[in-house]
């Protein structure tokens, strides 16, 4: 029962350490490159679909346009 109650009592000091660095400015080191690196991430979070997309349509448009060029010879 001690080991019990000894790893509750570990395990809430370990939890509590969490909670009180939210609050602080340890648990996030807010930069002026932060915002930067927020808008970068999202830039190609965005432009992922739309990059893919043309991929694709060039990948599919050459395959097409080949299977095209067989079938009249």
């Amino acid at each position: 029962m001690n080991i019990l109650r000894l790893t509750l009592a570990l395990a809430a000091v370990v939890l509590s350490l969490d909670a009180h660095a939210i609050d602080s400015y340890r648990f996030l080191h807010v930069t002026i490159e932060t915002p930067w690196m927020i808008f970068l991430g999202l830039l190609v979070v965005i432009l992922f679909p739309f990059i893919l997309t043309a991929v694709l349509h060039w990948h599919f448009a050459i395959k097409k346009k080949e299977a095209g060029n067989d079938e009249s010879v």
